[in-house]
């Protein structure tokens, strides 16, 4: 596909979809992003059930209810605030904003709550009509203690989840505990004494666990886990045994310099006219992997459905190894993996000694809830303080394009701007402007991208992890060709599933925490202030190998966040799935 420099036109719309959007008033942005996240049969399920633009992430239910009132209207029906429909929308809506937040289920008083907040009429016919569905299960557990002698056991815990979300930690709990109990030692015990005998105290501790137990978690910075699981893989494979390592990423397997990432390692694809986010795995347990040990070192990133889709890979008696950082941000997708696998106390848990340097150093600090000034004679560490989010724009160019190729010889190309926020003034939107400004000016051949620019993955894409990071290789109206990595052909993104790319000179930290570039340039405005956390800084902050440059306007609200706000909790299922 050549470049072009050509004017942008869109892909025709399905007429059956620009209709139902006509008829209704709606932009056709509205349309086009309802076939990307509805699929193929986006116009059919609409015409069903109107109130299923709810599902289409920015919609408000306001809008879902004009949208569905023309429709109806003109297919000759009469809608009532009562629908079903209408109903089942809601508790959909409730539990996708749920998962948002990283809860993999609710309470049903909780839910009952926010379908009060949202105006729904009876809020108990509407959680009964979404269970009728297939999207909404309920979920009930067991109390994990038993009653004292005399006393009436504790009732049962019920909840509501999304299917997919329900399914996948029952999966993830269910493939954790079936390699525990399948699993023997990989190497005979003389062996690894052998290997262990020059290990600091905590590595030989590592390396027993990954070798006596089917799964066992590392928690240290992220440099730390990195070290502990390269030294475990080269171990066992130096004594035979097939080793994977893991990263969530292709694009943190190549900074690690080590392994393949999580979707290669699956066969991970995207179905032709599936919804968007909808993702196939041709490793599974009738195909399983065929390493004896697999180490993911950022398993910290995993949501409850990649971990799900790994354990189910692995066949019986694969020993798992999962390393993260407990005071770092939980996965962005739901769940909270590897906290849930340390507190069900059914596994080995290894703390790792932190390692020094004055990244060590700055980011163990805020770990501990301070921020320190270290002493950097390589400038590992520089806090650029400014007066407003427009020169924290201009600060974080500057850093960029000159002052860290200049004086440290890291390329623009290594280097990553995080950011707690997608739109405001110094959010990853205006950084993402003026950087292409700088770095890679044009017209935006495709959707404002042009080849050469820098993309980030938001929502999987033909097989293609969210967080990777690429080039555009080639771009037309028609859509890009993007370059994941040096290894294979770029990948075709249609121009209708652009909006599954963001520019990616700058990105949201959540997204962007699997990619450990060389040089990190963290922007964190007072615009931020209500998003900024003790981890959201130490996820930040740790994303660097050689420098990170901090760049604010947030003085005291920073120092506050880092010292009070702990992150909001998550509402999960997998410690009493693990304990069952």
């Amino acid at each position: 596909m050549p470049s072009t420099t050509s004017p942008m036109s869109e892909p025709a719309l399905d007429p059956a979809l620009a209709e139902l959007f006509a008829i209704a008033g709606a932009p056709e942005g509205y349309a086009r992003r309802a076939a990307d996240r509805l699929g193929a049969r986006a116009a059919e399920l609409l015409r069903e059930d109107p109130w299923r633009l709810l599902r289409v992430p920015g919609v408000r239910p306001d809008q879902a209810d004009h949208f569905a009132r023309r429709v109806l209207e003109r297919l000759g029906e009469r809608p009532r605030p009562d629908d079903p429909r209408r109903g089942r929308a809601l508790v959909v809506h409730v539990l996708t904003e749920a998962a948002r937040r990283g809860h993999t289920a609710m309470t049903p008083q909780a839910v009952r709550s926010a379908l009060g907040a949202l105006r729904a009429p009876d809020a108990d016919r509407a959680i009964e009509a979404a269970l009728d569905g297939a999207e909404v299960v309920p979920l009930l557990e067991e109390p994990d203690f038993d009653a004292p002698e005399g006393e009436e056991p504790p009732e049962p815990e019920e909840s509501l989840g999304l299917a997919r979300y329900a399914l996948a930690e029952e999966a993830a709990g269910e493939g954790l505990r079936r390699l525990t109990a399948t699993a023997g030692p990989l190497l005979p015990e003389e062996t690894v004494r052998s290997l262990r005998a020059e290990l600091p105290e905590d590595r030989a501790l590592a390396f027993t666990a990954a070798d006596r137990t089917g799964v066992s978690v590392l928690h240290g910075a992220p440099d730390d886990v990195e070290q502990t699981a390269l030294l475990i893989a080269r171990g066992f494979a130096g004594q035979g045994v097939d080793v994977a390592v893991v990263s969530a990423t292709m694009t943190a397997a190549r900074h690690l310099g080590a392994g393949t990432g999580l979707y290669g390692l699956l066969e991970a694809s995207c179905p032709p006219g599936a919804a968007a986010g909808t993702v196939a795995f041709g490793r599974d347990g009738r195909r399983p992997l065929e390493a004896g040990l697999v180490i993911v070192p950022d398993a910290q990133a995993l949501d409850v459905e990649a971990v799900g889709a790994l354990v189910e890979a692995c066949a019986d008696g694969t020993h798992l190894v999962l390393g993260g950082d407990p005071a770092a941000l939980p996965s962005a997708g739901p769940g909270r993996v590897l906290a849930d696998l340390a507190a069900s106390e059914t596994v080995p848990v290894i703390d790792l000694a932190p390692g020094d340097g004055p990244l060590a150093e700055f980011t163990g600090a805020v770990r501990n809830g301070g921020l320190a000034t270290v002493e950097a004679p390589d400038r590992e560490v520089v806090v650029v303080p400014t007066r407003s989010e427009r020169e924290a724009v201009h600060r974080a160019v500057q850093l960029v394009t000159d002052s860290i190729p200049r004086a440290l010889g890291i390329p623009a190309r290594d280097v990553q701007v995080v950011t707690p926020l997608t739109g405001g003034e110094a959010g990853a939107g205006a950084l993402n402007a003026a950087l292409k400004a700088r770095l890679n000016p044009g017209p935006g051949v495709c959707g404002g991208f042009d080849p050469g620019d820098r993309v980030i993955v938001a929502v999987p894409v033909e097989g293609v992890a969210a967080g990777e990071i690429g080039t555009v290789a080639d771009a037309s109206p028609a859509g890009l060709r993007v370059a994941f990595g040096a290894d294979g052909d770029p990948v075709a993104v249609p121009a209708t599933a652009l909006s599954r790319l963001r520019h990616g000179w700058a990105a949201p930290i959540a997204l962007a925490r699997t990619a450990r570039p060389p040089a990190v340039v963290a922007v964190l405005p007072q615009e931020a202030a209500g998003a900024l956390s003790r981890p959201l800084a130490v996820t930040a902050f740790g994303l660097a190998r050689r420098h990170l440059s901090v760049v604010h306007n947030a003085g005291a609200a920073l120092a506050r966040a880092v010292r009070e706000e702990t992150g909001a909790p998550r509402e999960t299922r997998l410690v009493r799935l693990l304990r069952q």
